[in-house]
């Protein structure tokens, strides 16, 4: 077996570890002979393992860390402290947007059409038809209903169909049709 250095490269962690099958060991024994890269590769992922397996390492005088705060920041510009106060107004941000989406996309239904416009005045208990398929709700007798021969299409009343998040149909409810809040359409479809 013939191993090339990305080979050694991406199991010289298993082969530190003994993890690698008898073949693949000596495979990679042979190129590390031939080969200065690989054999510096693993020279210094052996030395980092050692030196971060031993204990004396991670100790530091007392102090130590203060110190070295301090050095940083007198020799790091003043740009440092601007861009880490932008970050922070930005995550703010980022959260306080976050919570104003939950919150207004709890508020009700989804509605199915972008351009949807709620009524004011449609009675909750008006029996109304909608598409399977379709974004609005219409009266039984809307010539814009085009789907009149269609077995998809249902009848319910208009607070299910708000509920549901269709929207009145601008032709055939126009009457009902006046800007409306969230608070006049809960009032009006909401039963």
């Amino acid at each position: 077996m013939v191993v090339n250095c990305e080979e050694v490269w991406r199991e010289v962690s298993n082969y530190l570890d003994g993890e690698v099958d008898p073949t693949l060991r000596a495979a990679m024994d042979d190129h590390v002979r031939g080969c200065k890269r690989c054999a510096a590769v693993l020279d210094g992922s052996r030395n980092v393992i050692q030196l971060y397996g031993d204990d004396r390492m991670l100790e530091v005088p007392l102090g130590f860390s203060q110190r070295l705060h301090r050095r940083l920041d007198e020799h790091m510009p003043g740009t440092r402290r601007s861009f880490l106060g932008w970050m922070v107004a930005a995550a703010a941000c980022l959260v306080f947007g976050t919570i104003e989406v939950a919150r207004s996309s709890s508020s009700g239904p989804e509605l199915r059409s972008e351009q949807a416009q709620l009524g004011t005045g449609v009675p909750p208990d008006m029996m109304v038809v909608v598409a399977e398929d379709g974004k609005l709700f219409h009266l039984a007798a809307c010539t814009f209903l085009h789907e009149k021969n269609n077995s998809k299409l249902r009848t319910i009343t208009a607070a299910e169909a708000a509920r549901e998040g269709y929207t009145p149909c601008v032709r055939c409810l126009k009457k009902y049709l006046t800007v409306a809040g969230n608070s006049s359409r809960k009032s009006a479809l909401s039963s």
